[in-house]
């Protein structure tokens, strides 16, 4: 009978890859012959995406329309009025000369309507699940506007918190990236891309744009052969193998060559090795950028740099439209080349259904709002927040206090947001004092501040007159939504302006303050941790942050995010990440030197110091994977299953987890194993897994883990991908800077 099975199971598969190559086949054929019919305008129509940086507004213009009645288009961005999106594709498929349907695009990055938490929020999740459903929200919303293409996920790997779009980043890890990845493409894209609710992602940005020099947005990269292999690349790949139809490139340039007009990244490296096959759009100008780069004389030159790179479809500059004929004339690029990148963008449109079916379904509804919509978003926001301290157990707080809320974002519903929420309506978004209200909490509220960059004291009395009569204080802060995103990086990320004043002004009351903080990023809190004594960390929440702080607040639910990125004492500990390596003189906790501890006139000597800062030592403020919870566990007897790996017999690796509190709570336990010895440098420690358990009080588990060969896979520099026989540190605890060890070798 089993071995019937086996058959069955195999003949199956070999239908569906038959079918699949069959369909792909099928695909080809009509892309081809399609592409046969076109004329070299229309060929280089289908290269050109064009809008503007919010919306078309007031009435269509004739020469636009005329335009795609040409076949000079080939997408649109930024078209939100639902009448000029079917007028358009009316126009494209009714009377363009081979009726070649156009893909209609928007940032739909964390929420169409209904907003979840910013992606570095959804990446403290830790939960791919919570990721591919925002995203699966995200689409059916707002796919019901047409809008059948995001430019989502950003899959930028941030190790500097200074950069503004980390905001948008999954965070440092490469390979909880990677596991978000795969759900973000899965969210957006649904099951088939057909489906009217389907939107075809993009990631982005190819490549290393979260590497910029000194956290600076748009800056120079410069990022050696392994650490792209090894730290940046992986989570487009996860991408890719989920069918990630388009790719962006990025604004930088890596090693001196800009993205946008890269032919071995964008062929070598991403053709070839990574086997991708959708399209390739360019960022916002990226194109002709590369004259200010110093790469391109001029537009002319932008256009072929690009053409030459392999980069399918200019984003809204015009180089590509207005001098493709020309380089052609001159012999500077050949039509062969222009077929190729036609071809790519093509294929993807019949992937989609576009030629069958073009027009937006108009009753399809998108549940804008929906019950559910709003749940899933509450959710997410929970699974989102971060506990960073906890003095007392003061949280949860208790029902029959009386609460000053005070705070410049406590009652703001469009900052709650965050970046990237061009179609989020702050009239349904929720905030914390929207919910106290509704929950009839006994509270008193003063802004005390107007913005989180007020740097007015004149509300300062109140606020203090207000935490005196109350038994605790809930201070919620942090950064405006504009604060974090595309173009705000920040130098000083303490809290804007006077925050941190009134803080301290508050905790002269003897009140205890409870901070919660929204933000796109990390907040430096060295100068007033001691003054608060708890820390929740809600990132921008979303539509419902509101509810989703109120049920924490309150021990309804329990915090359950955990740091997708190393927390700093100070900014000038940046760029910061656990997966670093080491030196030839580590940093110790038994050889740490503190500024203080020098002695005045020392003898001018390194000898028996390390590496670290004298003023901020070694450690951050909260390690990777950090975060607190309302019950407390403990990790007990590791064990492996064999001290000996080898390329057929993995290792299972096991834990003992208790939640030694009195109340049920969740835990994520995280693996890290180190290559002790290679012929490169390897990290001091890498996440190979993770896993979300729940237990009950007093309640205990054995959490299991596999360790394979593939698991210790990575690129040396000279580009081989394998493993290295040896020695291998492994660790199961709560976060990067913990945990049981032990230990194995590969042989």
């Amino acid at each position: 009978m089993k071995n019937i099975q086996i058959i069955l199971c195999c003949f199956f598969v070999c239908i569906g890859f038959s079918q699949n190559k069959v369909k792909n086949a099928n695909v080809e054929k009509e892309v081809n012959n399609l592409l046969s019919k076109m004329s070299l305008d229309e060929k280089i129509g289908q290269l050109n995406l064009r809008g503007t940086s919010s919306r078309v507004k007031g009435s269509l213009p004739e020469e636009l329309k005329q335009a795609v009645r040409d076949g000079k288009v080939g997408a649109f961005l930024n078209v939100m009025n639902t009448d000029y999106v079917d007028e358009l594709q009316r126009i494209a498929t009714t009377e363009s000369p081979n009726k070649i349907p156009l893909i209609f695009a928007r940032d739909v990055i964390h929420g169409f309507k209904t907003i979840f938490p910013i992606p570095l929020g959804l990446a403290a999740s830790w939960n791919p699940e919570i990721v591919e459903t925002s995203s699966r929200v995200a689409a059916v919303e707002a796919s019901s506007s047409g809008i059948r293409w995001t430019f989502a996920p950003m899959l930028d790997i941030a190790r500097d918190s200074r950069w503004g779009r980390i905001a948008e980043s999954p965070g440092e890890d490469p390979y909880l990236a990677s596991q978000l990845s795969s759900a973000y493409i899965k969210g957006f894209q649904g099951e088939d891309l057909k489906d009217p609710t389907s939107m075809i992602a993009c990631a982005k940005h190819f490549i290393g744009y979260g590497a910029a020099v000194g956290g600076r947005d748009y800056n120079t990269a410069i990022i050696n052969k392994e650490l792209l292999q090894n730290v940046y690349l992986p989570p487009f790949k996860a991408a890719f193998d989920a069918g990630s139809q388009t790719v962006m490139t990025s604004f930088n340039e890596t090693n001196g060559i800009p993205a946008s007009g890269d032919k071995k990244l964008l062929q070598d490296i991403l053709r070839d090795q990574m086997k991708f096959d959708g399209f390739v759009v360019s960022d916002w100008n990226s194109v002709i950028e590369m004259i200010a780069h110093g790469y391109a004389k001029d537009n002319k030159h932008a256009a072929e740099r690009g053409l030459h790179a392999g980069l399918n479809m200019e984003m809204t500059s015009t180089a590509y439209e207005n001098h493709v004929k020309e380089l052609l004339k001159e012999g500077k690029i050949s039509e062969k080349e222009i077929n190729s990148l036609v071809v790519d963008i093509l294929r993807v449109k019949f992937r989609m259904g576009l030629f069958k079916n073009p027009n937006r379904d108009k009753n399809h509804t998108g549940k804008l709002y929906a019950k559910e919509h709003l749940e899933l978003a509450k959710k997410a926001a929970i699974e989102s927040s971060v506990l960073l301290k906890n003095k007392k157990n003061i949280l949860p707080l208790k029902k029959n206090k009386s609460i000053a809320v005070i705070g410049p974002l406590a009652d703001k519903p469009r900052e709650q947001l965050g970046t990237w929420t061009f179609d989020g309506d702050k009239n349904h978004s929720v905030t914390p004092v929207n919910t106290f209200k509704q929950e009839k909490v006994d509270f008193n509220f003063i802004e005390a501040l107007d913005f989180s960059r007020d740097t007015s004291t004149k509300k300062f009395q109140k606020a203090i007159a207000t935490a005196k009569k109350s038994d605790v204080i809930v201070f919620i802060g942090g950064e405006e939504a504009i604060l974090s995103g595309e173009a705000h990086s920040r130098a000083n990320i303490n809290l804007p302006g006077i925050q941190e004043k009134l803080i301290k002004e508050l905790a002269k009351t003897g009140k205890s303050i409870v901070l919660v903080i929204m933000a796109g990023r990390p907040i430096t809190l060295s100068n007033i941790i001691d003054d608060v004594d708890a820390v929740l960390m809600t990132w921008h929440p979303g539509t419902m942050g509101g509810p989703a702080i109120y049920d924490m607040l309150f021990g309804n639910k329990e915090p359950q995010g955990r740091l997708p990125v190393t927390w700093p004492k100070v900014v000038g500990q940046l760029p910061l990440y656990y997966n670093h390596k080491n030196t030839g003189r580590p940093a110790s906790k038994d050889e740490y030197v503190h500024i203080d501890d020098i002695p005045v006139g020392a003898w001018q000597s390194s000898l028996g110091n390390t590496s670290h800062y004298l003023d901020a030592g070694y450690t951050p403020h909260f390690p990777f994977g950090y975060g607190l919870g309302y019950t407390t566990f403990s990790y007990k007897n590791i064990k492996l299953s064999s001290n000996k790996l080898s390329d057929s017999k993995s290792i299972e690796v096991e834990v003992t987890v208790k939640n030694t509190g009195s109340r049920d709570g969740v835990e994520l336990v995280q693996l890290y194993v180190q290559d002790v010895v290679g012929s490169i440098t390897r990290p001091v420690k890498e996440l190979k897994g993770f896993q979300k358990i729940v237990l009950k009080a007093k309640e205990e588990k054995q959490v299991k883990f596999t360790i394979s060969v593939d698991d210790l896979k990575y690129y040396n520099n000279d580009l081989f991908y394998g493993v290295e026989k040896g020695d291998f540190n492994v660790w199961i605890g709560s976060n990067a800077a913990s945990g049981l060890k032990s230990s194995f070798v590969y042989e």
